[in-house]
């Protein structure tokens, strides 16, 4: 007996809890801190690019918590499961309660009862006439009712606004409905599953038709979300859903072919209108829906939206330029590749693997113009490793083609390569930009181009400065050009000489970094700056008798000296000392390609949003009824020539006043009341 008394007890409690108030509004303050969570931290990315975010110690706390997919966390769900509970319980134990009041008259109350309200008022009239009263409370909008009690006196009892309590069954009725949408579209079933293993995620990067069983949902699947990228004129009948440390592979009851990929854009390269002309052919009838899917116009086929989400390279032919960086003296030959996939690649006797990542036809990036180029080697001394861009204006600097060069050692670094010369400080350039980790960025090398825009002058310059074969002639020519300008004396003819070869060798060694060591090592503190800025005037002199010695060895026009063409050979010298940090045997250049494009489509199954959409519906009503809609409630008692009015609200302020005194002066007047 103890014992049941117990457990009722415990249950009574357990009820009341879960049916206060209190207990709600503590899983609606859980369910907004979430929900704020989920807006603010993007859901659903693949682990890597959370690892990478917010580095290892907090990428695991978060992974705990499960903030990567609020919305299908597990707790999260709970809490919901827990709120539909609660809200559920609330009905049920004050509904009959409210529902009795709105079907009460209130015809119970007593003389001093309503005597004792705040808006009473008390006179007499001999013409009190119940007919009379009532015609003027139904003219107000009023229902009423009229009784006859023990003492002789007759009540009017009246109402008006009990709607307002229907706001309340609305509201926690859309509270329920919300929920319950989120537990459909949160797909607690498939929850269920991975955590008793019966599903588990892919982490292996394999063909899709490999993919095992125990990774693959059926097309009984409650609800899902998951991408696929579809090149032109390629299918797909699957979609990928991220799913913690790996994916699942989600089966579709249809078919999804891309027959062409349109895009617009405005006339700084930034994208202005994306669509996608696909048929989805049903795998069971085998009809085909022709249709074309853009931003927020989605198909819907049997429940299944498919959006338009993204769009990108589908593997695009791509042709190179391939310049021997090792070898400058080759002219350059041509590769063929294919953007998104992988190739082998033999320089110089060793195997590399080129692994080529998206082609990018539109890149609006921030170019600087603004600022001036250094007009002299020691000013550019600091850009010589690597030149940035410059954040100032947005312009499409044209098609571009990342890929990463891995050795035989699995060692790799990821390139950049811009196919478009770019304007920059006055000149035209090839961008080509390096990195050797992902979290870095590119830093970007400039190749000046010359009167044909090519880079094909530079690279013959640059096999000059790297032969030493050819030192002997561009010493001969600056020797001789220093004696001429009287800038030397005869008796320093073989000195200076000797110094032009042993700086052209140094620079061809370590570009301006090798300079710069050797005077660390070597020279004074008090007397680099005079040293480096000698070394510097004999490279722009030695230069142009480089260029001239490479041009005659070609068999090419000399190149004309004028501002610009010695800009050119500055530039030469600035991007040759790049190279040596460039970390790759060749240097890709993108000649050609044939554009194929993809589209990114999410397809979805949310059975669950017609509940939330039916919801938010009656929570706005309910809000609206709550707030908006006043419940009224008259009495007037007859008793003898004595006539009481009294008027109460569910809600108290200055409109109930004034609305008191309105009634009351009606009625007053109406029944000539003293």
């Amino acid at each position: 007996m103890k014992n049941r008394r117990l457990a009722s007890f415990t249950l009574r409690s357990l009820y009341e809890l879960l049916s206060s108030m209190r207990f709600a509004i503590g899983m609606l303050t859980i369910v907004a801190i979430a929900s704020v969570i989920g807006t603010v931290l993007k859901q659903n990315e693949p682990y890597p690019n959370y690892a990478f975010e917010f580095g290892a110690y907090w990428f695991r706390v978060f992974e705990t918590l499960g903030l990567y997919d609020v919305y299908h966390s597990g707790w999260f769900l709970t809490i919901l499961s827990f709120l539909v509970l609660s809200t559920t319980l609330c009905i049920v134990r004050n509904g009959p309660a409210y529902i009795k009041d709105m079907k009460s008259w209130r015809e119970n109350a007593t003389a001093g009862s309503l005597a004792s309200m705040r808006h009473s008022a008390l006179f007499r009239s001999h013409e009190a006439d119940p007919a009379t009263i009532g015609a003027y409370l139904s003219a107000q909008g009023f229902r009423f009712r009229i009784s006859e009690r023990d003492d002789r006196s007759t009540l009017l009892a009246a109402k008006k606004g009990t709607a307002t309590k229907f706001g309340y069954f609305f509201a926690h009725g859309a509270m329920v409905l919300i929920c319950l949408g989120g537990l459909i579209d949160g797909n607690l079933p498939l929850k269920l599953a991975q955590w008793t293993g019966r599903v588990q995620a892919e982490t292996r990067e394999i063909p899709q038709a490999q993919i095992p069983a125990r990774s693959r949902l059926g097309l009984n699947n409650l609800s899902f979300r998951g991408d696929v990228n579809i090149a032109e004129n390629k299918s797909a009948d699957v979609v990928f859903i991220n799913a913690g440390q790996g994916y699942l592979v989600q089966e579709l009851p249809f078919i999804v072919t891309l027959k062409a990929f349109h895009v617009d854009y405005y006339s700084n390269g930034m994208p202005k209108l994306f669509a996608s002309d696909i048929v989805v052919t049903d795998k069971a009838s085998g009809k085909e829906t022709p249709a074309r899917v853009e931003v927020n116009h989605p198909l819907i086929v049997k429940g299944i939206a498919i959006y338009q989400a993204s769009f990108g390279d589908g593997g695009s032919p791509l042709v190179f330029d391939a310049w021997n960086l090792e070898a400058p003296q080759i002219a350059p030959v041509t590769l063929n590749a294919q953007s998104l996939s992988s190739q082998p690649l033999v320089a110089n006797g060793k195997n590399y693997t080129l692994e080529f990542g998206e082609l990018r036809v539109i890149n609006v990036e921030n170019m600087a113009a603004a600022q001036a180029a250094p007009a002299t080697l020691a000013q550019r001394m600091n850009e010589a490793r690597s030149v940035r861009k410059d954040n100032t204006s947005l312009h499409n600097v044209g098609p571009s083609i990342s890929f990463k060069l891995r050795d035989s050692q699995g060692q790799a670094h990821e390139y950049l390569q811009y196919m478009t010369p770019v304007r920059l400080d006055g000149a035209n350039y090839v961008l080509a930009g390096m990195r050797s980790e992902v979290g870095q960025p590119f830093r970007y090398l400039r190749l000046p181009l010359d009167d044909e825009m090519s880079i094909a002058r530079f690279m013959r310059l640059r096999a000059t400065l790297l032969d030493p074969g050819r030192y002997e002639a561009i010493a001969a020519r600056s020797t001789a050009k220093a004696l001429q300008g009287q800038a030397i004396s005869s008796d320093m003819r073989d000195r200076f000489r000797d110094s032009v070869k042993w700086i052209l060798a140094r620079f061809a060694q370590g570009g301006f970094a090798g300079l710069e060591r050797f005077l660390d090592q070597r020279v004074p503190a008090d007397k680099r700056a005079d040293i480096a800025q000698t070394y510097v005037k004999i490279l722009q002199g030695a230069i142009i008798d480089a260029m001239d010695v490479a041009d005659q060895a070609a068999g090419a026009e000399p190149l004309r000296m004028n501002e610009s063409h010695y800009r050119f050979l500055l530039d030469g010298l600035v991007a040759m000392s790049a190279l040596n940090d460039y970390a790759s045997p060749v240097l890709l250049q993108l000649r050609s390609f044939k554009q194929v494009q993809s589209t990114g489509l999410q397809i979805t199954r949310s059975p669950g949003k017609t509940l939330v959409y039916l919801g938010s519906m009656l929570l706005v009503l309910g809000i609206f009824l709550m707030f908006y809609v006043r419940e009224l409630r008259i009495w007037v008692v007859l008793s003898g020539h004595d006539v009481r009015i009294a008027m109460t609200s569910n809600r108290h302020n200055r409109d109930l006043d004034t609305d008191f005194d309105r009634h009351r002066d009606a009625l007053k007047q109406l029944l000539r009341g003293e």
